[in-house]
């Protein structure tokens, strides 16, 4: 009995990102800069959607959300990650890890539902636009983000216990910097084959979902813009939707290789690189995406950058 509490409930060894690079502080820095740089840049898109009337929209509204999730996302894993590296402390918890592992399932997934989400925000301003109002109005916007935090939550609450109800008794070293799924599952000392494959049919149908969601509003929306006689319509038209569907292609493709595509074809270190990337590297993009190829964004930040020159004379 002792040796199995010991074997549930002991600390893990996350070996992070650092590990196996040959200059550890200067990808220490980079990551430093990237995180504030996040931090920053979502925290302005939630102001400027906030203190711009003409940004008052449910398109915005949605991306404030996004927004808000992108700071939370990365708040879960950078800064454990970084302290460990300056203070050469590599262990976390049982309840760390499990708290760890629920905030980042939850938040993915919720952040997997807004994306789906919002492209019926883009589907009902080109293919309705005269009844944007009606079809996107408050009660709407609200729902959508109430549906998209719930499927993230079922997501977190699904998966964390079932995960962390196993025996890790073969090691506590995580060959990773965060504590996520496949990385745990392989300190196992039972098999954990079912339950694998439970998660890769949880996983498509999560990915399923808003993707269906994606695919039929794109599709109706490809449509409108062929029918489209004037050129600017059309050009509108596609500047409205790029954005969104960069910010889709990169998480979801992300979130693809690591959660579908079968083990055999990625290593350790790849699923490090590619997690870094849509733990890190996204929410960063996320923001900066959005506002450069966002004329009303741009517009309102150069507004609220002229109201802090002039009240600094």
């Amino acid at each position: 009995m002792e040796w199995s509490n010991y074997s549930m409930y002991a600390d893990f060894v996350l070996l992070g990102l650092f590990s196996n690079t040959r200059f550890p502080w200067l990808l220490f820095a980079l990551i430093v800069l990237v995180f504030v740089i996040s931090i920053a840049s979502n925290t302005m898109m939630i102001i400027l959607i906030h203190v711009d009337s003409r940004l008052h929209t449910p398109m915005y509204f949605l991306l404030s959300q996004l927004s808000i999730m992108d700071i939370l996302y990365i708040s879960t894993i950078v800064p454990k990650m970084l302290i460990d590296q300056m203070v050469d402390q590599r262990a976390i918890s049982f309840a760390g890890c499990t708290a760890q592992h629920f905030l980042y399932l939850t938040l993915a997934g919720a952040e997997f539902f807004l994306l789906g989400l919002m492209s019926y925000d883009r589907y009902v301003a080109i293919c309705n636009p005269l009844r944007y109002p009606v079809l996107m109005n408050r009660k709407v916007c609200l729902l959508i983000v109430v549906a998209a935090w719930l499927g993230g939550s079922i997501d977190g609450f699904l998966l964390t216990p079932v995960t962390m109800q196993f025996p890790f008794c073969a090691s506590r070293k995580i060959n990773h910097f965060f504590c996520e799924v496949p990385a745990l599952l392989k300190l196992s000392c039972i098999d954990t084959s079912a339950y694998e494959t439970a998660m890769y049919v949880c996983c498509i149908m999560m990915l399923l979902i808003p993707f269906s969601v994606i695919s039929a509003s794109y599709t109706r929306i490809l449509v409108t813009v062929y029918r489209m006689n004037e050129a600017e319509g059309r050009k509108k038209a596609v500047a409205t939707c790029s954005s969104h569907m960069v910010v889709v292609s990169l998480f979801y493709g992300a979130a693809m290789y690591t959660y579908v595509l079968p083990h055999s074809y990625h290593t350790p270190e790849q699923d490090k690189a590619v997690s870094a990337f849509y733990t890190i590297l996204t929410p960063l993009l996320n923001p900066l995406i959005y506002s450069l190829r966002n004329k009303d964004v741009t517009g309102a930040l150069q507004k609220a950058l002229g109201r802090c020159s002039s009240s600094g004379r």
